[in-house]
């Protein structure tokens, strides 16, 4: 039987690269991408730790350049003669707020978060249909939740989720599946990747009148994600959609992340996330 192949960006640290040397021990032939490939050094030793290093094939995929998705996905094909999945992971966080960072601020949060999602996705799609294949979004919760200090990393997510929604049942009709996958707080690389420094003195002194709020939110935020889950099971909860028989078109990766999200699913008039949020920032 011909290994299936699964291409995944964002795959130098955290989530994309436990993802990546779990779906290698799943048995499937990994593409593992990431904009720079000089930072593929740890995913590498994972990958042989893990026994898997003769699965796992990384390349360079900048999300953000439609040019860039196009020539992977298509340099796979290719190379292994069809895609069965794809995983879109790679992700930018941004903490700061409209009126002290402005609007380009958060187009560059959007054309990570969710162009680049659409830009890999449009590559991919004609080759999902000749495979029945499977396409897969790490969100967040943030994409159901709007979150304090995460505007534009919320909005970016809160896009993706619209977008792939409704793509689902269109996408069905061609025989493609579409989940998109929900962590809630991850242990990872990602969360010093935000823009919050060690010393947080200078994004404090930025903030100007927004800084009591962003104090506490801080503060809110550091505990959080000392019980945070491990890259590791969230890797686990994506993995698994490329397996199930039916994958759901919305999966949480922790019994956290479900309780957080049906919060907001159950309230109609949104006072009752406005009012749990607005206590992160009191």
């Amino acid at each position: 039987m011909t290994t299936s192949t699964v291409l995944i960006t964002g795959t130098s640290s955290g989530i994309g690269l436990e993802a990546a040397v779990a779906a290698a021990r799943a048995g499937w032939y990994t593409v593992a991408t990431m904009r720079d490939t000089a930072k593929a050094g740890a995913l590498r030793a994972a990958a042989e730790a893990a026994g898997v290093a003769d699965l796992v094939e990384i390349r360079r995929l900048d999300v953000t350049d439609p040019d860039s998705a196009a020539a992977c996905v298509a340099a796979v094909v290719a190379d292994h003669g069809a895609l069965h999945a794809v995983i879109n992971n790679a992700g930018a966080g941004h903490v700061g707020t409209l009126e002290v960072d402005g609007v380009e601020a958060a187009r560059r949060v959007m054309e990570v978060n969710f162009f680049g999602v659409l830009n890999v996705t449009a590559a991919a799609m004609p080759h999902l249909r000749a495979t029945g294949g499977r396409l897969v979004a790490v969100t967040s919760v943030g994409g159901v939740v709007g979150q304090p200090f995460n505007e534009a990393y919320c909005a970016a997510k809160f896009a993706v989720e619209g977008y792939l929604e409704s793509l689902t049942p269109v996408a069905a009709t061609v025989g493609v599946s579409v989940t998109v996958v929900e962590p809630a707080a991850v242990a990872s690389e990602f969360v010093a990747n935000v823009g919050v420094p060690d010393d947080r003195s200078e994004l404090l002194e930025r903030m100007g009148p927004y800084t009591p709020a962003l104090e506490a939110y801080l503060a809110r935020t550091a505990g959080a994600f000392a019980n945070a889950q491990s890259a590791a099971d969230a890797a686990a909860a994506v993995v698994a959609v490329l397996t199930a028989e039916r994958p759901a078109p919305r999966v949480q990766t922790s019994d956290a992340a479900r309780a957080f999200i049906a919060g907001k699913l159950a309230d109609p008039d949104g006072t009752r996330v406005v009012g749990v949020t607005s206590t992160w920032v009191a």
